[in-house]
């Protein structure tokens, strides 16, 4: 990859970022007009937990931006396969690594960082996990099984595919001028923090971006998006469950 291809896909993810935003708008507006809640819409988007439909409106808007952006950077400026361009391959061993690495950083990364603020903010548990009720907590049965099969099976691939495949993988190639393990690092770290500002969380931008950091650094060094797909996956399902069973593993 040349550093014009890499400059060019940086502008196709940031093209795919906004466009998924605005195909989320568009989605919203449709349910919302399907359902007789156009008028109501504002306050919907607004509460704690709002309609499964608000939630998976937004999910596919994201998913249309992301994935196009990946399939567009591959065909325009790659090999056309998203294999070879980003590495999404699999291997057998990737569903132990990934799984053990999701764990780690639900369990011991989040409550590492976040324990010196534990004394500081108030109810802080309940506040980070605000947006993983946002999305699945109060849906009925049905909805929270579509939800969280959409937030644990696709959402890893989406989301991997666009910023520690596209994104990374331009950033590797921008800063690779910096030599040595500096243009890599600032690559990972730079992604990272990409990662954790792009859920628009305040509060959660530092666990979020800390553990985007991790998953670029198995994306970077295994080559393939396989580990940190498995790894995002787990720490999802996690986050899930600590809102479907709240006396369960993570309390």
């Amino acid at each position: 990859m040349t550093s014009r291809d890499a400059w060019a896909w940086l502008a196709i993810a940031l093209l795919g970022f906004v466009g998924g935003q605005v195909v989320s708008l568009i989605l919203l507006l449709a349910s919302a007009a399907a359902t007789g809640n156009l008028s109501r819409l504002t306050d919907l988007t607004k509460q704690r937990i709002p309609p499964s439909w608000v939630v998976i409106s937004g999910l596919v808007g994201l998913w249309i931006g992301f994935v196009g952006a990946a399939v567009s950077a591959s065909r325009l400026r790659g090999t056309g396969d998203l294999r070879r361009d980003f590495g999404l391959e699999f291997r057998p061993r990737d569903i132990v690594l990934g799984p053990v690495i999701g764990l780690a950083g639900q369990l011991l990364l989040l409550r590492l960082l976040y324990l010196p603020l534990e004394h500081v903010v108030p109810h802080l548990n309940d506040k980070l996990s605000q947006p993983a009720k946002h999305i699945t907590g109060g849906f009925p049965g049905a909805d929270l099984a579509v939800i969280a099969v959409l937030t644990v099976v696709i959402v890893p691939v989406v989301e991997e595919l666009f910023f520690r495949g596209l994104l990374l993988r331009a950033l590797v190639r921008i800063f690779g001028r910096a030599g040595g393990a500096v243009g890599p690092s600032l690559a990972v770290v730079t992604s990272g923090i990409l990662f954790g500002l792009a859920h628009f969380e305040l509060l959660q931008l530092l666990g979020l971006s800390a553990f985007g950091v991790v998953l670029s650094v198995m994306a970077y060094k295994f080559r393939r998006l396989g580990p940190s797909i498995f790894a995002h996956a787990t720490f999802n399902l996690l986050a899930i469950l600590s809102v479907a069973f709240p006396t369960g593993l993570l309390h």
